[in-house]
């Protein structure tokens, strides 16, 4: 088994007030570009999310060097939760029922905004519970 990617804990709250800005928007076709972001950062990995490329190239080297980092899985899985949130808000604004895109679009706003604001991030606790709710693999 390989061992878990670690990323720092800066860039995930970083993506989420880019996000919280976007999704402040109530543009549809925003709303469209943050699900493929979404699903870069949950589908290919965090390190390839746009907004993890911009925290290290452009933030990370002024911040100095991470003094904490994490597990990669749990914010991957709540990129997947914010993807879903972002698909049905795109389609629900773009084939004229707004208040679907809405409705989804603000679940999803909630979401970032506590993580950008306070550093909860929702999707990564759904993460942690639904692993604890697994059962145990036996040998």
């Amino acid at each position: 088994m390989t061992p878990a990617r670690r990323i720092d804990v800066r860039g995930p709250r970083f993506g989420a007030w880019i996000t919280t800005v976007v999704l402040l928007t109530g543009s549809g076709w925003l709303l469209a570009v943050q699900a493929a972001v979404f699903a870069v950062g949950a589908f290919a990995g965090l390190r390839h999310a746009p907004y993890g490329l911009l925290f290290r190239t452009l933030v990370a080297p002024r911040l100095g060097p991470a003094t904490e980092t994490e597990d990669e899985a749990p914010p991957r899985f709540a990129q997947l939760v914010g993807f879903g949130f972002a698909l049905v808000g795109t389609v629900g604004y773009l084939a004229g029922a707004p208040l679907v895109g809405a409705v989804a679009t603000g679940l999803a706003l909630v979401a970032a905004l506590l993580n950008a604001a306070v550093g909860f991030c929702l999707g990564c606790e759904l993460y942690l519970l639904a692993r604890r709710a697994r059962p145990a693999a036996h040998p």
